[in-house]
This record gives structure tokens, sequence and C-alpha cells, in this order.
């Protein structure tokens, strides 16, 4: 998969939900996550390399909550992305997609995630309804899976 020509899930988000501070195309302060579906449409994936900033309570590891942000902001993606094609729509550079967002969010931390690394997330989408989605994620460094999750991620409508 060449995410280089890909179109970014965030980046077809209507105006008013662009401003997140993890994954927001127009916050000026943010970190500006991208997720990216598969050629197969099976998957979305996150590619991120942590600055040292990010740091959690051990030197060179992850601090705990960023990777719940990482989780966070690439769930509610994945989940805008999976509900959108499961109505048979395609993303394009002229999608308005709907959004998500959290309603629930449970990770497991299996090992410490290393500072200044590329860490990749990986999401499927395990139930799709109407307004709900629920996906599942794996956070991989260096080869090895750090952690998974699990979200239940509900649509909304725009005027929220």
């Amino acid at each position: 998969m060449s995410i280089d020509k890909k179109i970014a899930i965030q980046d077809t988000y209507g105006e008013r939900f662009q401003h997140c501070w993890g994954c927001g195309p127009k916050n000026p302060y943010g970190i500006h996550l991208k997720s990216y579906p598969t050629d197969d449409s099976s998957e979305c994936i996150l590619k991120y390399k942590p600055d040292g900033i990010f740091t959690g309570g051990v030197p060179k590891n992850l601090f705990g909550g960023m990777i719940a942000v990482l989780f966070d902001c690439h769930g509610t993606a994945s989940a805008a992305f999976f509900a959108h094609k499961a109505k048979g729509l395609e993303l394009n550079k002229d999608t308005l997609i709907g959004r998500f967002i959290t309603a629930r969010l449970e990770i497991d931390f299996i090992k410490p995630t290393p500072m200044n690394e590329e860490i990749t997330i990986k999401a499927r989408a395990s139930e799709i309804t109407d307004r709900k989605v629920i996906v599942n994620m794996v956070l991989e460094a260096k080869g090895q899976v750090r952690a998974k999750a699990r979200m239940v991620a509900v649509g909304v409508k725009d005027n929220m």
C-alpha cells in the first residue's frame, strides 16, 4: 500500500471537526496524525514517529497517555471510514465523511513502546451498525506488538 498517493481520512472531516489536537489538520499546535485505508479497505493504517517530548515515566519509552491519543484519533478515523465504506461509498478528494467519536476505549499495554521509532497502528472493524462501529487495533514498533485496543465509536451529527 502506498499511502503517499492516498487521501488521509482526517482530511475529509467537515470544517468544524478539523481542529483536534491529535488528528485535526487545522490545529496549528497539533501533531496532525493521518490514517489511511489499505488498498482492499480491510484495514486502516497509521504511521507515526513520536518525538522525545512524549516520553513516559521511564526514559526512552512512550507515555501511555500518548498511546491512548494515537488509538483514539486513529480509531475514530477508521470507524468513519468503515461506516462510509459500508454504505457503498468511496473515499476521494470530494468526500465529506461522517464524524465518529469515542464512546469506549480499552487498551492493553503489552510491552514498552520505544521513543524515536516509527509506530504502526492497524485498525479493523469487527462490527458496523447504523450508528456504531467497533474497531480493534494493534500498535507495533520495531516489529513487535506493544499495545492492543478495542474502541466503540459512535457517529455524531454535524450540529454536535
